[in-house]
């Protein structure tokens, strides 16, 4: 069988949660799927790793029934690897799940954890396919089924994947899938993956370092730590990861999230940080070198029992009133390293309540404590719709030198690009908010530097509007260009930077001077909606030479991409191209560094899936990936699926026609398709018109029932019944053909995919790696191309009409009234 590519496994996993979806929501039916996948995982992976040994045991000189014994014992398997016992083994689960498919997956589940005790203690034991969840909500016989067999389709050991951590990034997609289904309910287990990243922009870990998140959830944030290390070109083995998690189902996420990853050394405690932290050496907490955390907001504690009570120095807020926040933080600082760095998400709240939260605060600014802080814009997290922040702490050694006396405060609520549902905190947001971070300095309407001193006047309250006020400035109105025409001077020269990045002098080519009055400039001639359509022209030339900057640093740097499956340098990769596409385009000048970043690095995310198959398989591979990936959207949805899934699976289909694979492999069927189907659509249209009206009733309007109003139909289009017949015959016609086309629509796709050369196949993808890169940018180039062109329609709506113009027009529609009236004698 062929090799299993992101996609499939995606629709694969999502398609289980639809044979429950409608039956329970997503923060239930979650935990069977999830413990599910894990059994399958172990069973299939187990069913290689003893295959394998009883084959180097025969190899030794073993019977094979010898052999076979042998690797059913515990003992023939390295501590560290996971061992399947025969009740836990896939095949057994489906051979008694015709009678007892729930109890089979039970003892499954609860022998796999037996035998792997130190990996798995408790984190499968919780899951109960017998068991009512969310009320009477209890998964039937043929339900239970269903899923087993669904999970029959595929196996799931690494010789299945296209490259090795397949299965983490397909485990990752399914948490987040399920936190948009779970809404707020999803907030508790999952923080957006692209704020973690930014975070671990900001606190830098690096290999040998430990990091910790308290409030860990999916373990999201020690994932993509060990990520960050890798994309840096450290290794990700050496960090060690900690966390720990109150709620049970997040915390069995966490461990499985790690175990799919491949990181088996990751300490995960289950339990409430705040009541008893569990991560103890010695009998003293641990500490760590950097900490992640998102810790559920506006929670209540107790204090009394509270074990480790020291970690909170700084003071007791209140227990109730759910102010457990500045607690959080105090756990985080009491277990940073002398020299560590932690960032934490926090409600606004934080900054500026009042009480012994007020005082926590002072004390843990003049101790030199909080490095940062950062506003992020509304909707952003799960489960709230407000604005958080980032706060950035830390350890006893305090900040570097020529940060201690002071704080940035970043306001980065507008950073953030609108969703359909969530928000979304992009690579160039995330560029721009690590750029000032590092840069610490101030930065108009964006980053402040403020000293203590001017925080203890203003009693340690941290609100970031009140260092960093990113409100837009009003509208300017200049009352003599309302009244005279003409535009101010001073309003072009504050959009200055905007024009010189598209190389255009406004005055000239957007204004003419005004002789009599030197601070004002007028419109040209042509009038303003003609010069503002003339914009996109006067800035193509700029747009140009940024489109030749960038083909020169392709060309310059493509045989790195190129010679990616050779060379195996990813992070090397990542860091130079990274590098250079600033360097070369940013002296353009059309776009800033801070965009240039932004769509490099999302770019290189976006690919990063595509290049792990890159160096696994070459390109030839990649593109025969793509190929299984696109073919395997036009499985056909269960019988019993419902609309919403059946609708899903039409648009993965129409998605995966789409392919830009599929123009750039076979165009002429492309072409063919859309003829055939042009010429049904026509057929179509053409019997719909030809066809006699269907009757309608008059009943209750005074007529007869089921007498038609013929004084209403039109019928000059319909045709003769045989000139109808035969129409109707060319559409079946048509219909067929299209059919027949379709159908072949995978086969024509692989034996065109399968003529590419090498050569070719890395020219196909190079190329499309290249229009992805471009696109980006462009993307940010006609934004803000756009952006001056409303500017100049603006002062077109404000300036082009003055107050003469409007009096003139006023004295001239009084006229035509007066003549009006005096033709009907009232004058």
């Amino acid at each position: 069988m062929a090799q299993l590519t992101l996609p499939q496994l995606e629709r694969h996993l999502y398609a289980a949660a639809d044979i429950l979806r409608g039956k329970m929501d997503a923060a239930q039916y979650q935990d069977y799927i999830f413990g599910m996948l894990f059994l399958k995982r172990a069973s299939d992976q187990f069913d290689v790793a003893q295959a394998a040994l009883v084959k180097k045991l025969v190899e030794e000189g073993k019977g094979r029934e010898q052999a076979e014994r042998i690797s059913e014992a515990r003992g023939a398997y390295k501590a560290h690897e996971f061992y399947v016992p025969y009740e836990s083994r896939w095949s057994t689960v489906v051979g008694k799940s015709r009678t007892e498919p729930a109890e089979a997956l039970n003892v499954a589940l609860a022998q796999l954890e037996n035998h792997n005790h130190q990996a798995l203690d408790g984190v499968l034991s919780y899951i109960s396919f017998t068991e009512s969840r969310g009320g009477n909500t209890k998964l039937t016989k043929p339900v239970i089924q269903q899923l087993i067999d669904h999970f029959s389709d595929y196996q799931l050991s690494n010789d299945d994947f296209e490259f090795p951590d397949l299965l983490g990034y397909a485990y990752e997609y399914l948490i987040g899938e399920f936190a948009d289904e779970g809404g707020k309910k999803g907030g508790q287990f999952y923080t957006p993956r692209s704020v973690i990243r930014m975070m671990n922009q900001l606190v830098k870990p690096q290999s040998g370092m430990s990091v910790y998140d308290p409030c860990c959830g999916s373990a999201g944030m020690l994932i993509l730590a060990k990520e960050y290390v890798q994309d840096h070109g450290g290794d990700e083995s050496h960090l060690s990861v900690y966390g720990q998690e109150d709620n049970g189902s997040a915390w069995a996420m966490a461990r499985m999230n790690l175990l799919m990853h491949g990181v088996a050394d990751g300490v995960i405690h289950h339990g409430d940080t705040l009541a008893d932290p569990r991560h103890v050496q010695g009998g003293q907490l641990q500490r760590f070198d950097r900490i992640l955390t998102n810790p559920p907001f506006a929670q209540n504690y107790r204090q009394a029992g509270m074990k480790f009570a020291e970690r909170m120095g700084y003071g007791w807020t209140p227990e109730s009133g759910k102010k457990a926040d500045l607690m959080f933080i105090q756990h985080v600082l009491a277990v940073l390293e002398a020299d560590g760095i932690a960032a934490s998400v926090m409600p606004h709240g934080v900054l500026f309540r009042g009480g012994e939260e007020q005082k926590i605060r002072k004390q843990i600014i003049e101790e030199g404590r909080l490095e940062a802080v950062i506003g992020i814009g509304p909707n952003v997290f799960y489960g709230t719709g407000i604005p958080a922040c980032i706060l950035v702490l830390r350890g006893r050694d305090g900040a570097p030198e020529g940060r201690r006396d002071s704080v940035l405060f970043i306001n980065a609520d507008r950073e953030i690009t609108a969703g359909r549902t969530q928000n979304l905190l992009e690579a160039q947001h995330a560029e721009k908010i690590v750029s000032a971070y590092e840069g610490w300095r101030e930065i108009s309407g964006f980053a402040r530097v403020v000293k203590l001193t001017e925080l203890a006047k203003n009693d340690y309250n941290l609100n970031i509007r009140r260092y960093v006020d990113n409100t837009p400035a009003p509208e300017p109105q200049d009352v003599r260009a309302h009244l005279y025409g003409g535009v101010p001077r001073s309003e072009i020269a504050a959009r200055e930077a905007q024009f010189e990045a598209f190389g255009i002098e406004p005055e000239g080519a957007l204004f003419r001077p005004r002789d009599s009055d030197p601070e004002y400039v007028d419109f040209l001639s042509e009038g303003c909606d003609a010069t503002a359509a003339r914009i996109p022209e006067l800035a193509q030339e700029q747009e140009v030479v940024l489109g030749r900057a960038f083909h020169m640093w392709w060309r310059e740097h493509r045989e790195q991409l190129a010679k990616l499956p050779v060379h195996q340098q990813k992070s090397q990769t990542r860091e130079e191209l990274l590098a250079t596409f600033v360097a070369a385009l940013k002296p353009v000048g059309v776009l800033d560094r801070h965009q240039l970043a932004g769509a490099a690095a999302a770019w290189w995310f976006d690919a990063k899936n595509d290049l792990d198959v890159l160096m696994a398989k070459n390109f030839k591979g990649l593109i025969d990936g793509w190929v299984r990936s696109i073919a395997s959207a036009f499985e056909e949805p269960s019988p019993k699926a419902d609309a919403k899934t059946k609708a899903r699976y039409r648009a993965a289909m129409r998605k995966a026609r789409e392919h830009r694979l599929v123009p750039e492999l076979i165009p002429a069927y492309v072409k063919q398709l859309e003829t055939a189907e042009a010429l049904v659509a026509k057929l179509d249209a053409e019997v719909k018109a030809g066809s006699p009206p269907k009757k309608t009733s008059k009943a209750g309007q005074g007529g007869e029932e089921g007498e038609e109003d013929e004084g209403e139909l039109d019928l000059t289009q319909v045709l003769a019944p045989k000139q109808l017949a035969a129409l109707r015959k060319k559409q079946r016609e048509a219909k067929l053909e299209l059919a027949i086309i379709k159908a072949s629509f995978v086969t024509e796709l692989s034996n065109a995919a399968k003529e590419l050369t090498p050569a070719q196949a890395q020219e196909v993808v190079l190329g499309f790696l290249n229009a992805d890169l471009y696109a980006r940018m462009t993307r940010f180039v006609t934004a803000d191309r756009r952006a001056l062109v409303d500017a100049f329609r603006g002062w077109g709506e404000k300036y082009a009409v003055t107050m003469a113009d409007l009096e003139q027009e006023r004295e001239a529609s009084a006229k035509r009234l007066r003549g009006y009236l005096e033709e009907l004698g009232y004058v």
